[in-house]
């Protein structure tokens, strides 16, 4: 690499919402900006967590001078307690950001780290790079865009943003220095494509607060809120009604509590004395008394909601009268998992305010016009798509050329991809490796394709294990086969198939004993694929067939 070229690599976050992780690199100096997750989908049966492949970083680790983080969200700092694992240096961010990022390196037991507050208007300087931090609007507080002055040229990154006019903390966008950064010439600008879709401008997350102090005002008995942990704002307002309507607080949910506790400790959430309660201490109130904060608004399993949508929860049942508000559109691959949990809801009596009801939710994300002034103020020469799937970014892109951008100029592009800059250029240039890494437990990367495919087969198909114990001297068959069949058939009412499965494995070792076959790999692949060919004729199914071979 030529050293007055700057190269720009995502490592997540290009054709997929989440996993938000990309370097910026000059010369011998390196820049990580976010390092986030993603949750497994449907397929990746038994994974906990999707991280980024940071394989390029690992071979580059000397060349690592900072971390810089936009917000705290986890699809931009969840990956944060593995990368720092494998690569020890400053990470930069706001208070709050890094609140949340010191609780997740604790919880991960992190040994060193170095965590440095910023303030939106700071600059930072790391190797070739000053770096600044710029207040821009979010479903969290203190979320920034950033700009990356270097050798060649300044790149704007948005960041995940809104231009809400009315935040709930008061603290508007600064579009001021988006204009100034534009005056003064930028190179390329790489903005968040999330809703790049939707026409016309996202809500204010002001009226979410007119729609929760309406469902508060009717609700007769106890108000039970799931939205996402680290909407503080959304947390504000619903604190902000229960107090209107004199009601104390108990908060659900290890990652809810977790996240309440960190921002009323940096200032971030103003709630009065005693108005948040412990959970034993509920049964102490009336129903109308009570707003019960939680976690759940996905669906997942194991969530405090879904807990009480199927009677499961250790300290909450609900109880007819029970106003559900659902504040949080369901992450494309979760509507069936959160229609299901206000199925349940229903049919235990509770009165369940949902996404669908006006004004219960807003987005966090810019929409077409928004990114379009974005695009005014800053008018760079080059012009990258980030955070979104593949038809976001395209859309993005189109949005970009209709405001005046170069059609050469916009390059969109996926996860490995090299953007390669120099004073006068910019062009995708070559890739390096990126992918995702699956946290399985405690086994980071221990999961690959082969064992999800596995997972997958058995979960469709099922296993039949062949036991057979062979005599080592003569080669003979001891004892055996017997046929062990886990969630392929039920042996008591397949005895016939069992017994027909058993003379074929029985013959191909006739046969393995007369032509003298020794060899266990041998006689295990011709087991396997004998008893596969005649499953699959009698049943049209191909389970996953495990030959064990015993010696004595």
């Amino acid at each position: 690499m030529e050293k007055d070229k700057l190269l720009i690599i995502p490592l997540g976050g290009l054709g997929e919402v989440g996993k938000n992780m990309t370097v910026f690199q000059y010369g011998e100096d390196i820049v990580i900006l976010d390092a986030g997750l993603a949750f497994p989908e449907d397929d990746m049966l038994g994974i906990d967590l999707v991280i980024p492949d940071i394989t390029y970083l690992q071979e580059n680790k000397d060349k690592v001078r900072a971390v810089v983080l936009t917000h705290g969200h986890e699809d931009h700092i969840g990956a944060l307690s593995y990368l720092l694992k494998q690569i020890n240096v400053p990470v930069y961010g706001t208070r709050l950001a890094l609140g949340l990022v010191e609780g997740r390196l604790k919880e991960n037991r992190v040994p060193e780290y170095s965590l440095i507050p910023v303030k939106h208007g700071d600059e930072i300087k790391a190797g070739a790079f000053t770096v600044g931090f710029i207040r821009v609007s979010h479903s969290i507080p203190d979320a920034s865009g950033l700009y990356f002055k270097t050798p060649v040229g300044t790149v704007v990154h948005t960041g995940d943003f809104k231009i809400d006019q009315t935040p709930v903390d008061g603290k508007v966008m600064d579009i001021h220095k988006f204009a100034e950064l534009g005056d003064r010439g930028v190179l390329a600008l790489m903005s968040d494509s999330t809703n790049a879709e939707r026409p016309g401008y996202t809500e204010s997350e002001r009226t979410v607060g007119v729609a929760l102090d309406n469902a508060f005002r009717a609700a007769n008995g106890r108000v039970i809120l799931a939205t996402f942990a680290s909407n503080v704002s959304r947390i504000q307002q619903a604190v902000n009604a229960a107090c209107k309507y004199d009601r104390k607080v108990a908060v659900l949910g290890r990652s809810m509590i977790n996240v309440v506790s960190i921002a009323i400790e940096l200032g971030y959430l103003q709630v009065p004395e005693g108005v948040i309660i412990d959970v034993e201490e509920i049964n102490r109130y009336r129903d109308n008394q009570m707003l019960i904060l939680t976690t759940g608004s996905q669906g997942e399993p194991m969530a405090g909601l879904s807990r009480m949508a199927t009677s499961n929860h250790r300290s909450i049942s609900i109880i007819p009268g029970d106003t559900v508000i659902i504040s949080a559109t369901p992450i494309p691959g979760n509507e069936k998992s959160v229609g299901k949990t206000i199925d349940s809801l229903m049919r235990l009596g509770a009165h369940v305010v949902y996404e669908r009801s006006a004004g219960i939710h807003v987005s966090g994300h810019a929409s077409q016009e928004e990114l379009k002034l974005i695009l005014n103020l800053v008018r760079p020469k080059y012009f990258i798509p980030v955070h979104g799937e593949y038809r976001m970014l395209r859309q993005h892109g189109q949005i970009a050329e209709n405001m005046g951008v170069a059609k050469d100029n916009v390059l969109i592009g996926d996860n490995g991809q090299v953007f390669e800059f120099t004073k006068t250029s910019g062009r995708k240039a070559g890739r390096v490796t990126a992918g995702k890494v699956f946290v399985d437990g405690l086994g980071v990367g221990d999961v690959g394709n082969i064992v999800i495919r596995d997972r997958q087969q058995l979960s469709k198909e099922g296993v039949l294990i062949v036991v057979l114990t062979l005599d080592k001297q003569r080669c003979s068959v001891l004892s055996g086969p017997d046929l062990v069949s886990r969630g392929f058939v039920y042996v008591r009412d397949s005895e016939a198939l069992m017994s027909e499965a058993q003379n074929r494995v029985k013959a191909v070792l006739d046969r393995c004993e007369a032509g003298s076959i020794t060899e266990w790999s041998v006689i295990k692949s011709q087991v396997r694929e004998a008893l596969g060919k005649f499953l699959y004729e009698k049943t049209g199914r191909r389970p996953m067939i495990l030959p064990i071979i015993m010696e004595v």
